[in-house]
């Protein structure tokens, strides 16, 4: 409580919605079958929930509120609920024009069975119930609209709602038990839910305590994207509570939004090189380099991907796909292709790549657009500077999301580059062990890998390997054992509940079972061995 002193609860008497009745219905209406939660753990926390429901008080003891509509009369023994304005001056004889409490508290209506004075009771409706009826207030059902409501205007049931996870006792709850009394049915096809959003301290934020900054100030220093991008990108899109850090949202300028900036600034300077420059699309998808290639296949598997994804709701899974592009964009495909992009490989070559940029940073930042808008825009405004005028738009908002070309798609091209990177990853963690510079060159770097088509795969192009690794050589091999050397090392966790006193002389064998220890289990390429006596590890 905001004033740090104690509450004092009061049973009070109330008037109910008889939630217990419709139970089992409600429980109908939120099955897998009748909506979709995302995540979807979350359907099954408030299905806990509905089958511990009580019957629902409805009425408060306050002055503000909406007027609970029942007049009764002074023994309690006759009760009238009204259910419009229409009926209620009809009642009265009066005229209604205002539904405020100091405005019909006075009104009086005269019972046309026993003859006797009704008067408003004296509690008002509590605000969750006005929550809950959302779905056809808002168009002001049955009394106006009914056709765009009853015939699938978007709004009962609705295509998607979101709020946080403490709205499975709040807003999630009242509405599906309105639109099940009203309709029958859940008033919602999809529910998006999302965490909540603490201080850095994992405490409640409170503008009492002010134990967060002004979010005015998060904007003005790193701007809106960077803080939109930030809170889409964390644990609170997955249901899960977030520790927001003013370093996480300068984390996502330095990591997301500069790299995406200075890849289409770099692409600007180099295009200006040429007297003018226009998209060709053609010569894009027929280039020969398979870094280009690349690029734009896995451009339209994104495409593809997030799609999907965004048909599902499941916005947790979009964001890091997208992330992880901009990374491939900036420090793969910028970084190997800057030669050919600089024109140091001829004008034709320099073209080529910078029509594959071109393609790959348009599409991009049209994707991009309902995640950052306004970095979107801005570079938009100018990139759209070299389409057909007729293909021009004001705003990267007025555009489709982008199709998927299949032409433009090479699986076998992407999984060779996927395992490239992976080798090149691997020596510079190798070269950073030794403490060796990549400025220092070695004489040779050898590829160790069970799997032949691999390291075929990376024998295709391994002159990106000689270049990121400053190697003379690049050799290839299958044979593990002449270059590893396999050890054994207990996960004491495991170990110990599982041989409980009898770990000890285990533990001890450990050392002796190196050459005793073979590859086991379903997938070869993950290092689990087993020793002669049954203890599985991994290596």
């Amino acid at each position: 409580w905001r004033s740090d002193t104690p509450l004092i609860y009061k049973a009070v008497p109330s008037w109910f919605v008889s939630v217990v009745q419709i139970k089992d219905k409600l429980k109908e209406n939120n099955s897998e079958e009748a909506s979709t939660w995302i995540p979807a753990f979350v359907q099954k926390r408030f299905q806990n929930w509905l089958e511990g429901a009580r019957d629902w008080a409805v009425s408060r003891n306050r002055f503000w509120g909406t007027p609970l509509p029942i007049w009764m009369s002074e023994d309690g023994e006759e009760r009238i609920c009204v259910g419009s304005v229409a009926e209620l001056e009809k009642l009265t004889g009066k005229k209604v024009t205002d539904l405020h409490r100091e405005s019909v508290d006075d009104l009086e209506i005269i019972s046309p069975k026993s003859g006797k004075a009704l008067r408003r009771v004296e509690e008002v409706l509590d605000c969750w119930f006005e929550s809950g009826c959302m779905p056809f207030a808002q168009v002001h059902y049955p009394f106006e609209n009914k056709e765009l409501f009853e015939e699938g205007g978007g709004y009962f049931p609705a295509n998607f709602i979101a709020e946080g996870l403490d709205q499975t006792r709040g807003w999630f709850y009242t509405l599906l038990v309105v639109g099940t009394v009203l309709f029958g049915t859940a008033p919602f096809k999809n529910v998006i839910v999302n965490g909540l959003v603490l201080a850095a301290d994992g405490k409640k934020m409170s503008k009492r305590k002010k134990n967060y900054t002004d979010p005015v100030k998060i904007v003005d220093t790193n701007g809106a994207d960077a803080l939109r991008l930030y809170l889409i990108n964390s644990p609170a899109v997955r249901a899960e509570p977030l520790r927001f850090l003013d370093g996480g949202v300068r984390d996502v300028v330095r990591d997301v939004l500069l790299p995406w900036y200075n890849a289409y600034r770099f692409f600007v300077q180099n295009a200006k090189c040429f007297p003018t420059f226009q998209r060709d699309v053609e010569r894009a998808l027929h280039s020969s380099n398979v870094m280009d290639r690349w690029i734009l296949s896995s451009l339209n598997s994104l495409i593809e991907f997030v799609n999907h994804e965004m048909t599902k709701y499941r916005l947790y899974t979009v964001v890091p796909r997208l992330l992880q592009f901009i990374e491939d964009l900036t420090n793969w495909y910028v970084r190997f292709n800057r030669r050919r992009l600089k024109g140091k490989e001829g004008d034709e070559e320099m073209r080529t790549s910078l029509s594959a940029l071109f393609e790959v940073l348009y599409t991009m930042t049209v994707a991009m657009a309902p995640f950052t808008p306004f970095l979107a825009e801005h570079i938009h405004m100018n990139l759209c500077k070299v389409l057909p005028t007729d293909e021009q738009l004001d705003s990267v908002h007025y555009r489709s999301f982008p199709e998927v070309r299949r032409d433009a798609q090479h699986a076998d091209i992407e999984r060779r580059v996927s395992r490239l990177q992976a080798v090149i990853l691997l020596g510079r963690v190798v070269r950073d062990r030794k403490k060796i510079s990549l400025k220092t060159p070695v004489k040779e770097v050898i590829v160790i890998h069970r799997d032949q088509e691999y390291l075929e795969d990376v024998q295709t192009l391994q002159s990106y390997v000689r270049e990121e690794l400053n190697t003379k050589k690049v050799s290839f091999t299958t044979d593990e054992k002449q270059y590893a050397t396999l050890r054994a090392e207990p996960v004491q966790k495991v170990l110990g509940p599982t041989f409980g006193k009898n770990s000890t002389p285990r533990k001890l064998a450990l050392p002796q079972t190196r050459n005793n220890m073979r590859p086991c289990g379903p997938n070869p390429s993950r290092k689990s061995w087993v020793h002669d006596w049954g203890g599985i590890w991994g290596g």
